[in-house]
């Protein structure tokens, strides 16, 4: 069954289908309240050498990976042998905690600073985003001493704040969001239940596909950004879909029977939505294109909310309307009037100027869009981490104590695994291991290298001719156990960048390379790890698999516009004009973040890794829902007249408003979420806020038409 003969039908008998979307509106909510318990981590991880490292570390070294951090602060600075048998007797108590592996104590570095600070890395056996009752244990464990304070860090407790944040942000975001779309409706129709037809639209498209993430949450991993994301996206895309639809629908039924008036509406505005919405489903595929958990999920998450608010659009839009359609014919101000040239408003008026002055409005427009681009060139990207919480947030504060006292224990130190071929160490992996590290320590970016030939001062043929006895090598396992595991070596470097850092990260590559069998003398072949290790893989990841997606985005896209509009370079301009609002919006991005503190509760910092592709993905085909509402009435006027500059002033002035109307209730479901505690989706919120808002005035109501007016019949050529 087609689109338009579906929403007839749902026109014809509109008890039913409201029947039977109630019914997946009362599953679907059940079912959304759930959807945080099946939410997993941020979804940044791979399977690749980094995960293969830690696995090893922890069986072979008791090195534990993403461990829960106890912090401890003698508060009152007294006595230090308290102080150390309280946090002894913390660490004891571990043990009953459930799925407890091993903890490391700072009280076991040689090289811990003096002070009222202290830590315990603990290692269990649950993966991250299992950890939340382990957390919950851990803290009914900590005793009450007036003076000795313990917090709680480490991956585990950031992502448990994290998510609850989320939660805290969605809430806020929706008691903000919701009324001001509301009001923006109420003002653009002037009438309450027009404006309320396309709320209940948007919350119907978000609670079912919340509904639905759940079930898939079940059986797929799923990154926690999607809670946030679904609503940002399915209030915006199915309310504006709505809106556009309720506005032609209001249009038509001035001149045709209700009936007649929505079979013309779905062949105009509806066709305009299919084709907006599958450009939105063409850039959520593209993100796909990157295989990491966090992309595929949260654009699974966008395209199922997509699908369910097109949907909706062609069955339960037409049947409210069906019941409203009365309504709407007795609302006073709509009035029969010609169709043969709009009213003289301010949006005739405003579009009249500009095409009045083609090449000083596209002079003027460029000149906006490059000073908006500029910060581009400082923005920074870096993967989430404890600074996505405010400063306020325990394990940020934890964190941030625990790196100004001790460094970063987790985040410093790059490991070097070099494995024998033989059951055991042979000589000559002991002489290879010992040029290793001599090259390490003479490389200018580390800061120190710790191994075993760190300690005793014994060379590899020494160590060699031990390891060959096995009784009298025992006798040397205090120095050995975190160094040698059967025929294992490991060697930990210190570097002097922090993991982040883009030198820390070229060091990696310049070292993995090496560690194929590309270093000095002898090939001497090994595996990296540690965090420098894992900002580098995901990095890469995403820069290797980056120019597929947003090739297939933009070709894809290209082709979708031709065969719609049949022309070559309409499909063009509307794809260049994203790009220009994409490249202003992440200069007012990168701004925001990386400008001081401003008044606006923004906390200076880099952007999030999986911002700029999430807002390229998701904003390049919502750009195209205004892009194509706008250049569907042009060439719907343009095939009645035959005159372009008429066509032009006619498509851009009728649309103003809803074009408008549309961005303001984007603008306003996503920019509340600026307003939130985790740094992620304030971004995300500002980067489609600004991009939408550049989109609908600077590109769709002075770029476009004075484009569209110079370019002339050249807009509709086709070879």
């Amino acid at each position: 069954m087609s689109a338009h003969k579906l929403a007839m039908l749902s026109f014809r008998r509109p008890a039913r289908i409201i029947g039977l979307v109630l019914i997946f509106l009362i599953f679907g909510g059940y079912y959304a309240v759930k959807l945080p318990s099946v939410l997993q981590g941020h979804g940044l991880q791979l399977e690749g050498a980094y995960h293969q490292m830690q696995n090893r570390l922890v069986s072979d070294f008791g090195i534990p990976a993403d461990p829960v951090i106890l912090l401890y602060e003698n508060e009152g600075g007294g006595n230090s042998d308290y102080f150390r048998k309280v946090t002894h007797q913390i660490e004891s108590s571990l043990q009953r905690v459930s799925g407890f592996m091993f903890a490391q104590s700072s009280w076991e570095r040689q090289d811990r600073p003096e002070g009222n600070f202290a830590y315990t890395l603990a290692a269990f056996r649950q993966q991250p985003h299992e950890m939340k009752a382990v957390l919950e244990e851990l803290r009914k464990l900590l005793p009450e001493d007036p003076h000795i304070s313990v917090t709680i860090t480490g991956k585990a407790a950031v992502q448990e704040e994290v998510n609850a944040a989320s939660t805290a942000d969605l809430q806020k975001a929706e008691l903000i969001g919701i009324p001001a779309a509301f009001i923006i409706m109420l003002i653009a129709f002037g009438g309450v239940i027009p404006a309320v037809i396309p709320l209940l639209i948007g919350v119907s498209g978000v609670v079912i596909a919340m509904g639905l993430m759940y079930a898939i949450g079940l059986h797929v991993e799923l990154s926690s950004f999607v809670y946030n994301v679904i609503p940002m996206a399915g209030l915006a895309l199915s309310v504006d879909f709505a809106l556009i639809v309720v506005s032609r629908f209001r249009e038509e039924v001035r001149f045709h029977r209700p009936e007649e008036a929505l079979s013309v509406t779905m062949k105009t505005a509806g066709r305009a939505v299919l084709l907006s919405a599958g450009c939105v489903l063409l850039g959520l595929t593209g993100i796909m294109f990157i295989p990491l958990p966090i992309f595929r999920t949260v654009a699974a998450g966008a395209g199922v909310v997509l699908v369910v608010s097109v949907l909706l659009t062609f069955t339960l839009l037409p049947a409210l309307l069906s019941l409203a359609s009365n309504y709407i014919l007795k609302e006073k101000r709509v009035t029969r009037r010609s169709r043969s040239l709009p009213q003289a408003n301010s949006w005739y008026s405003i579009t009249f100027y500009v095409m009045q002055r083609p090449l000083r409005m596209i002079a003027v427009s460029c000149l906006l869009l490059v000073v908006c681009t500029l910060p581009v060139l400082a923005m920074k990207v870096s993967i989430p981490d404890e600074t996505s919480l405010p400063e306020t947030a325990e394990s940020r504060a934890a964190a941030d104590v625990l790196h100004t006292h001790f460094g970063d224990p987790l985040k410093d130190t790059v490991y070097l695994l070099l494995e024998g071929r033989q059951n055991r160490l042979e000589e000559k992996d002991w002489l290879n291991a010992q040029k290793l590290a001599q090259l390490l320590a003479a490389d200018p970016d580390v800061q120190r290298v710790e191994s075993v030939f760190s300690h005793k001062g014994f060379s590899g043929g020494q160590w060699a001719e031990l390891a060959a006895k096995p009784g009298l090598f025992k006798l040397y396992e205090p120095f050995t156990r975190h160094f040698v595991h059967n025929n294992r070596m490991l060697i930990a470097v210190k570097l002097k960048h922090p993991a982040d850092s883009k030198q820390a990260i070229n060091w990696v590559r310049k070292w993995e390379q090496l560690g194929k069998g590309d270093s000095p003398g002898d090939n001497i072949t090994f595996l990296l790890g540690g965090e420098a290790k894992y900002e580098q893989e995901i990095r890469d990841a995403i820069l290797k698999y980056l120019p597929g997606a947003l090739l297939f985005i933009v070709g894809s896209n290209l082709l979708v516009l031709f065969l719609a509009f049949r022309s070559i370079l309409v499909p063009i301009k509307i794809v260049l004009m994203n790009f220009l609002s994409l490249g202003a919006s992440f200069g007012i991005l990168a701004w925001v973040f990386s400008a001081e503190e401003w008044g606006l509760g923004m906390e200076p910092g880099r952007i999030a890794i999986m911002i700029p592709v999430f807002i390229f993905g998701l904003v390049f085909g919502i750009s195209m829902d205004y892009g194509i509402f706008l250049v569907s009435r042009i060439a719907e006027s343009y095939r009645i007249t035959g005159d372009n500059h008429r066509a032009v002033l006619l498509g851009t002035s009728s649309t103003g408003r809803i074009i408008t109307s549309a961005a303001a209730i984007m603008i306003a479901v996503t920019l509340p979420f600026a307003l939130g505690d985790v740094v992620g989706v304030k971004q995300l919120g500002i980067g489609i806020a600004a991009a939408i808002f550049i989109d609908a005035t600077i590109i769709r109501l002075i770029l476009v038409p004075s484009l569209m007016k110079l370019m002339g019949k050249w807009n509709w050529w086709v070879p």
